[in-house]
């Protein structure tokens, strides 16, 4: 695995200490699940496969899981993949670089949440989405959400490498649950398709 990936380099926690913070929001009653509520809103009919790309714990893939959903989940963290493992033996996880891996098989929906676009390897970001786009099916959604306050990787990056790989934007929200975004706000959540949108 590359030594030049963002997140391996100034990941300081662990996966037990990662996964803290949502369990004790979980606890206090808020809904952690944005991400999979936004999936299920896009593909509401079951069955139908996921690709949770930068899995890190597992808590996108397996919720999506839970709802009746084939996941596979990749990561590069090895000790992060290993806390998904223990939480979810049942669900294909592996740990692989996404610019390069080959899942052998295509998805109806990509998911990368936490922040995965700009953790990557520097340079490699238009790989990703490629190697991802690859993994598409052809009425699939590809669905990312990130921090936009990294000059090295914004939003008109992202935009040229979905272009790049044959994407077309289908929707842009500032949250996981849907609020409207505008250039001025720092988070985006994008879902791209080989297709026109969905909704």
């Amino acid at each position: 695995m590359t030594s030049n990936n963002r997140w391996l380099k100034t990941r300081t926690h662990s996966g037990a200490e990662y996964d803290a913070s949502y369990e004790a929001r979980a606890q206090a009653g808020q809904d952690v699940h944005g991400e999979a509520n936004l999936v299920m809103w896009l593909q509401p009919e079951i069955p139908f496969d996921a690709l949770d790309a930068g899995c890190g714990t597992g808590r996108v893939g397996i919720e999506l899981a839970r709802r009746g959903v084939t996941v596979v989940g990749v990561d590069i963290d090895a000790a992060m993949l290993n806390r998904a493992r223990e939480k979810a033996p049942g669900i294909d996880w592996r740990l692989n670089d996404l610019a390069t891996f080959d899942a052998g098989r295509q998805f109806a929906i990509i998911v990368m949440a936490g922040n995965v676009m700009i953790f990557l390897e520097p340079g490699t970001e238009a790989a990703v989405v490629r190697n991802l786009a690859r993994h598409l099916k052809r009425d699939g959604l590809l669905i990312a959400g990130f921090q936009l306050t990294r000059a090295e990787f914004g939003i008109a990056d992202y935009d040229a490498a979905t272009t790049a790989a044959g994407l077309k934007l289908a929707h842009r929200w500032a949250t996981w649950e849907r609020a409207a975004w505008s250039p001025k706000i720092d988070y985006a959540v994008s879902v791209h398709g080989f297709a026109k949108p969905v909704k």
